[in-house]
């Protein structure tokens, strides 16, 4: 089933420029609409990268050199990507954006700290002409194509593991939501895919929305979710990401468990793969940047080139302000100790040596890993 969607997920990309004009239905009509600003001479083109924060490993480690190889591809060689990262702060983006029009990009590609303070700076952008393309955040105003993984399908895939671990002992005491920033329009679609299928299912202890998504900020209000509810009585922990696991995770041994309940995560990071191999957490959802990334440089580059982007989108999808955007949906898988080997070693994410350091040497051999 993994290598399946797995597969599925690289096909997106892969196979996304075979996608007939036909076929795109309403993404066709949505792409029609679409503004041919940005043309620059030629693959000369200049494409501006902002994303939101470096706390996360992904943003520096995959997306930034993902896409900077595929605009490079895409360009012959000639193309520039010009980076700034916002380091969670939503008033720093819009500067950032404002540099961009300075500097006369000729197309945007904005991961938003806040999908709604960076509108202004989209519309000014747009104002500017130069297109923008929404990556792995749906930002408000009138952005010309998204890219991302079906966020909801996460949640839920999130939210079965955490059943799955909790077997019929899912009524036997209370769980702790962890959700993201109320910032991120991708964590409200976390939780309500998380909620569509734990609820009746599970009794909510406790519930928090994580400022900023700071494993610190998990780490104070899981303790506290302790203190409230008895550690004795918490028998699993909804994460929405690997970094609040962390956080969390921390809190339950200083709370003196002994033995761990099952706590969910995602993005695959690093330390939580490591974390799956040790037994301390559950599982995480992978999520292959590889199809996201190169959806986002495909896209960008025809906007910086005045081309439409039907070709490369394969949906649509409706924010606040903006109806019917072209864009591409990436499959997620959900990874446990048991699926390590056929996905993010398989594709090159990490190798076993970076996994299997001294520390999880054991762990690592037990799965058969080293």
């Amino acid at each position: 089933m993994n290598t399946r969607m797995r597969r599925a997920a690289v096909a997106v990309a892969a196979g996304a420029m075979a996608v007939s004009l036909a076929a795109c239905g309403s993404a066709k009509e949505a792409g029609d609409k679409t503004k041919e600003t940005g043309a620059a001479a030629g693959d000369a083109i200049k494409v501006g990268l902002l994303l939101p924060e470096n706390q996360t490993a992904r943003y520096e480690k995959f997306d930034k050199p993902l896409i900077e190889k595929k605009v490079a591809e895409l360009t012959g060689g000639k193309g520039q990507v010009v980076y700034a990262n916002a380091k969670q702060d939503a008033t720093t983006q819009n500067s950032q954006v404002d540099t961009m029009i300075t500097n006369k990009v000729n197309v945007l590609i904005i991961d938003a700290v806040d999908s709604k303070a960076i509108a202004g700076s989209v519309k000014k952008a747009k104002e500017a002409g130069i297109p923008v393309v929404a990556y792995d955040r749906l930002a408000e105003g009138p952005i010309d194509a998204y890219t991302s993984f079906d966020n909801e399908e996460v949640g839920k895939v999130q939210g079965k593991a955490l059943l799955e671990a909790l077997g019929d002992k899912a009524k036997d005491g209370q769980i702790v939501m962890m959700n993201g920033s109320v910032t991120d329009p991708n964590a409200k679609l976390f939780k309500s895919g998380a909620h569509s299928v734990l609820d009746g299912k599970v009794n909510i202890g406790k519930e928090y929305d994580t400022v900023e998504w700071k494993p610190e900020n998990a780490n104070t209000n899981m303790a506290a979710a302790l203190s409230a509810l008895g550690k004795d009585k918490v028998i699993g922990v909804y994460s929405a990401n690997d970094g609040m696991a962390g956080g969390i995770i921390t809190a339950l041994k200083a709370a003196g468990l002994s033995t761990l309940p099952p706590v969910t995560g995602q993005d695959a990071e690093l330390a939580g793969v490591q974390r799956i191999v040790a037994g301390e957490q559950f599982m995480s959802v992978y999520k292959p940047y590889a199809p996201e990334a190169e959806a986002a440089a495909k896209m960008a580059v025809a906007l910086a080139k005045g081309e439409k982007v039907t070709g490369v989108t394969t949906s649509t999808v409706d924010s606040p302000t903006t109806k019917g955007v072209p864009s591409v949906l990436i499959p997620v898988v959900s990874l446990t100790k048991n699926n390590i080997k056929d996905t993010v070693i398989k594709d090159g994410v990490y190798t076993a040596d970076e996994i299997c350091t001294d520390k999880y040497a054991a762990a690592c051999a037990t799965l058969g890993l080293k």
